[in-house]
């Protein structure tokens, strides 16, 4: 599959929230001699040799709509780079990475080495620094694409709808739908937020809207079709109309019922994939249509999920259900609770340090008896109906530490299972204290598509997380540990495809393992370190210790620890974490990544941490 397949596959969003890797993917090699080499495990990689002036990141011609860039690349250690006139800091071996102020439009910049011997080496880079946010029109014109809404969308009776545009100061803006007309205002002080990525360069403060914005609400009492909103721009003698996109009003009454057809529908807060995840909708989850926007569905608990998610159900009456009796058994590792319901209800799922959680949405309880015996993780079970619809199950646990879970309707029974926790070695293996213990290592990238972040000498991401976690491998079996590997090669895989390797596999836990880049905005030469992303909250306590323990035992900086959405953390049948090992494109880091013995080392250390932490959680 194409790199640009693979961009499109999950905007990477291991890439956007763990130091958005891509960036350096996206960059080639400009000037001479970074070589290609096969190493024993029969990958072709990159690797450096003592050759002349190089850049791996950015390409020319690169575009951004950062106020400044970081130039990633090597020389000689023996004379002197120079951008535009101005010496560089670059590390023993000679690698830099100067972030440089970018101005509107194209900056040029001329890198020059200057050898011991007096010989030069040059190279030029362009980077284009577009304008971000919404571009004015010249002249009296909607700037473009700022028309709200921009796709169909559906509402019940009374519900606002609200309508928003760009347009020159001083403009008089209205809305016509049907035999309505709305004035749109002038919004005094606008803000808009940066992305989810700028908490990762420190730099997500909100930020003043300068484009002129327009905005209004209106409500429709009746179910109809409304028609598309027309919107008028006035200004200076001068009129200009834009049709908008069509808009519906919903009968409560007779309301779509679907039924979820993926294996875990994705639900979300809002209408797109920028907004954040809710628990995932088990296969077969049915609820009435309360909204539409675009391709998505808003169900009636508030969630929204896609439209290719989900099949109508015809001449369905809207998905409500009763709740009598339950009972919990034991299988093999796991606890199972079976809730049987007359109809497959959306739920949602909240852990916390010794309890679990569990919401049904569209169900009243007539629940008088429970069968829940003494059971080796739940403590005691407590519910109540929170609200006229809502019936909330709280798991007191026996251990603070959570071990995993899944979710799955067989029929319109809800199964809830609870993952036991691991036992580790035995009386008779002292030597082996992980015997027992199944330990899933990702490798993160893969492939000749996907190298990951890349050092100043091109060194690729994808060949060092495999030779540390091949070293890890190593360190984990001697304890007697069983190691599972997403990849052994230089193979291609989907974030998915790794995160759905746990789900199926329930290993103990799982651990990913990366190394870091910045976005534009960042300060490559001065970042630096480990950090540890984790999604659910079984998953906190092993991503801070990691953390914290590499830190300590290694003497290493600290980037940081963060709850993050990406595809390898969000796995629910085991602690999942990803590791950031440290910044391929800092430069002096780079060579601590590189060094033979500190791989050593790490690997060392990260099979300790991972021992201690499981004995201290099992206790």
């Amino acid at each position: 599959m194409s790199f640009a397949d693979i961009l499109k596959q999950e905007l990477w969003q291991t890439s956007q929230a763990a130091g958005l890797e891509l960036q350096m993917k996206a960059g080639i090699v400009i000037g001479f001699g970074v070589g290609l080499a096969v190493i024993s495990t029969g990958m072709t990689v990159v690797r450096a040799e003592p050759n002349p002036l190089s850049v791996v990141y950015p390409p020319d011609e690169h575009e951004t709509t950062a106020a400044q860039i970081f130039l990633i690349g090597t020389a000689p250690a023996g004379g002197e780079v120079t951008v535009n006139g101005q010496p560089v800091e670059r590390s023993p071996a000679g690698h830099f990475a100067p972030s440089l102020p970018l101005q509107i439009g194209q900056n040029e910049f001329v890198l020059r080495y200057r050898e011991p011997s007096g010989g030069e080496q040059s190279l030029t880079l362009r980077v284009n620094r577009a304008v971000a946010g919404v571009s004015m029109p010249v002249g009296v014109a909607f700037a473009a694409g700022t028309l709200r809404p921009d796709v169909e969308i559906a509402r019940l009776p009374n519900e606002l709808i609200c309508f928003s545009a760009v347009a020159p100061a001083g403009a008089a803006v209205t809305v016509k739908l049907g035999n309505q007309i709305l004035p749109l205002s002038a919004q005094a002080s606008a803000t808009d937020l940066p992305p989810n990525s700028a908490v990762l360069t420190n730099s997500n403060q909100p930020l003043a809207v300068t484009a002129p914005t327009y905005q209004g609400c209106l409500t429709a009492s009746a179910p109809a079709s409304l028609g598309q909103p027309e919107f008028q721009l006035a200004l200076n003698g001068q009129t200009v109309r834009q049709i908008g996109s069509a808009i519906t009003i919903l009968s409560p009454a007779q309301p779509q019922v679907v039924a979820v057809t993926a294996a875990s529908g994705t639900a979300r807060s809002g209408p797109s994939t920028d907004y954040s995840r809710l628990t995932p909708l088990p296969k077969g989850t049915q609820a009435s249509v309360t909204g539409r926007e675009g391709d998505w569905l808003r169900l009636d608990y508030g969630g929204w999920i896609k439209a290719a998610e989900t099949v109508t159900l015809p001449n369905a009456a809207p998905p409500q259900s009763l709740i009598r009796s339950l009972h919990a058994q034991t299988v093999e590792g796991w606890t199972e609770i079976a809730f049987p319901l007359q109809v497959p209800v959306p739920i949602s799922v909240v852990q916390d340090d010794g309890s679990f959680t569990l919401t049904l949405h569209n169900t009243t309880a007539q629940t008088d008896t429970i069968l829940l015996n003494d059971d080796p993780v739940i403590e005691r079970l407590d519910w109540q109906q929170i609200a006229p619809t809502q019936v909330q199950y709280r798991f007191h646990l026996k251990s603070a530490q959570q071990w995993g879970y899944r979710l799955r309707y067989e029929g319109t029974t809800l199964i809830l299972s609870l993952r036991h926790p691991p036992k580790i070695g035995s009386e008779t293996s002292r030597d082996r204290p992980l015997q027992g213990v199944r330990i899933l290592l990702d490798p993160g990238h893969g492939g000749p598509e996907d190298l990951g972040a890349r050092g100043p000498t091109g060194y690729p991401e994808k060949q060092v997380v495999l030779m540390v976690a091949q070293l890890l491998r190593r360190r984990l079996e001697a304890q007697g540990a069983t190691v599972l590997m997403t990849r052994e090669g230089d193979i291609d895989l989907y974030p998915q495809d790794r995160a759905a390797m746990i789900e199926q596999l329930a290993p103990t836990l799982a651990i990913s393992l990366h190394y870091n880049a910045l976005p534009d905005e960042g300060d490559a030469a001065q970042t630096a370190g480990i950090g540890a992303f984790w999604y659910n909250a079984q998953s906190h306590s092993l991503a801070r210790f990691l953390h914290n323990y590499l830190v300590e035992k290694l003497d290493r900086p600290s980037y940081g620890l963060f709850w993050n959405n990406l595809a390898l953390t969000r796995p629910t049948t085991a602690p999942a974490v990803l590791m950031e090992l440290g910044f391929m494109i800092n430069p002096n880091e780079f060579e601590w990544i590189t060094d033979a013995q500190s791989q050593e080392q790490l690997a060392d250390a990260l099979a300790a941490g991972i021992g201690e932490w499981l004995t201290q959680a099992v206790d």
